[in-house]
């Protein structure tokens, strides 16, 4: 931990020492909420967000925010160790080609319907998911847009790694939207203490409205895995198309965009992370970097200051507007084919994720020793973004 804020209700922990004034403020905002338990915890990578700060956790009593969880519910990472030690560049090329043709990049969607028992059997009884249920089907296997990405990886082991970034698609953002917005009338109705433009509005966690939420949630961190797993048996379907058979590990999979009951302090409180990972004592992770720097496979620590929580990356230090205006497109494109990445980088729009869009990943890895140890160390030779 780099330092602690007690100016507000509850006390603020950060693992940096340069967050922005736009995500201090939020935080603090956190800080102020009457039902927030314990203390605030800012994670390295973070910065603004909707509400609560991207890479913050906040345990809460007795409600659920709908906005401390994000609109992407379920987004998180996967990462697979293969049994190969060396791929060459032409093969990474043939398989990024496969690859395109089996998993629908950015807006794009399957123009069939994917496979259904990949997915719980419940949707009926989910007013959202019930009516997104059907073109979830056909986002099913989909990278999606943003900092999405597939990744083809050396790591510090000798073997290749396969890592996807991804998320619950559309369905996700139609469950945020709908019970944000259901929380932002009851607060008003029963006149909240919050402040609206906390944009933090919340579901007492008795009511059927917190709990019909919680429901739909749950579905679509189910969707989000479902959505890894289908990418990732098609990526290692691509990469046996080009160089043979393989074998695979277990795929290790975490969230970094959900809310969940925890014991912390030795209370039951509903924990919110909101671009953070969970870090439980030996649990199994991952902490990518920008778009041509290394990412990390790590064991949790169980630090019970961020509430058992890691970064879920290296954290954005510009806009995506403000990067598309200030970054140089030839200067982006160089650093990567300096380190002999495989990229889609072509144009000025593409530098809302370039590297220098994102914080020093050695810095944000440094400011968690006390959170994760570092098992692997992974060097990009390929990427597909969305």
């Amino acid at each position: 931990m780099k330092k602690v804020i007690s100016t507000e209700s509850k006390p603020i922990k950060l693992w940096l020492d340069d967050i922005e004034n736009e995500a201090l403020a939020q935080a603090k905002n956190l800080a102020n909420l009457p039902f927030v338990f314990n203390h605030i915890a800012i994670m390295p990578d973070c910065h603004p967000g909707y509400g609560m700060p991207i890479g913050a956790v906040l345990a809460t009593q007795k409600v659920v925010i709908p906005n401390a969880v994000g609109v992407d519910i379920g987004c998180g990472m996967c990462a697979l160790k293969t049994s190969i030690n060396s791929i060459s560049n032409e093969n990474l090329k043939d398989i990024l080609g496969v690859a395109r043709k089996l998993i629908p990049l950015g807006f794009n969607h399957h123009e069939a319907k994917q496979d259904y028992t990949l997915l719980p059997d419940n949707h009926e009884d989910l007013f959202v998911v019930k009516n997104q249920y059907l073109g979830a089907l056909k986002q099913l296997g989909t990278l999606g847009g943003g900092n999405h990405f597939i990744e083809i990886q050396k790591g510090s082991d000798g073997f290749i790694w396969i890592m996807i970034h991804s998320g619950s698609r559309n369905i996700g953002l139609k469950v945020a939207n709908h019970y944000d917005g259901i929380a932002r009338k009851l607060n008003e109705k029963y006149f909240s203490l919050v402040p609206k433009e906390w944009q933090l509005a919340f579901l007492p966690i008795e009511t059927n409205e917190a709990r019909a939420y919680m429901s739909e949630m749950k579905y679509c961190l189910d969707f989000a895995l479902a959505n890894r797993k289908l990418m990732m048996d098609r990526m290692v379907f691509a990469m046996k198309e080009i160089i043979g058979d393989f074998s695979c590990d277990d795929m290790i999979n975490e969230s970094h965009n959900f809310a969940a009951w925890e014991n912390h302090f030795n209370t039951n409180v509903l924990v919110h992370r909101k671009g953070a990972t969970r870090a439980y004592l030996d649990e199994l992770g991952m902490i990518p970097g920008s778009q041509g720097t290394k990412s990390y496979i790590v064991k949790g620590l169980g630090n019970e200051q961020s509430f058992k929580s890691c970064s879920h990356g290296a954290g954005r230090v510009m806009g995506r507007k403000q990067a598309q205006r200030e970054l140089d497109l030839e200067t982006e494109i160089e650093f990567l084919e300096k380190q002999g990445i495989i990229h889609g980088m072509r144009h000025k729009q593409d530098l809302d994720e370039a590297s220098h869009a994102y914080k020093d990943i050695d810095i944000v890895i440094n400011n968690q020793r006390d959170l994760i140890n570092i098992l692997v160390e992974l060097q990009p030779l390929a990427v597909l973004k969305g």
